[in-house]
C-alpha cells in the first residue's frame, strides 16, 4: 500500500469526524487493524476494503485504485 492510500483512509475519516475507534467499531475490526491500514503498513482483505469504502460513501477504487 502506497503513502497515498493511506493518507486518503486517514482523510476521508477525518472529512467525515470520524475517530479511528468509531471507524474500527463501525467495521468490525480492531483499531490496531485501522491503524496498520492508515499507516500503510498492510492493505486491508477485500470484505473490510468494501466495508470501508461502503461506510466512508466513496468506491474501493477512489481509495485505493
Amino acid at each position: 500500500m502506497e503513502r497515498e492510500e493511506m493518507n486518503k483512509i486517514k482523510q476521508l475519516r477525518k472529512d467525515r469526524g470520524l475517530t479511528q475507534q468509531q471507524l474500527a467499531d463501525s467495521l468490525g475490526i480492531t483499531l490496531f487493524m485501522v491503524r496498520t491500514y492508515e499507516q500503510g503498513n498492510r492493505m486491508p482483505p477485500l470484505n473490510v476494503a468494501l466495508a470501508l469504502a461502503k461506510y466512508l460513501g466513496t468506491s474501493v477504487e477512489e481509495i485505493f485504485g
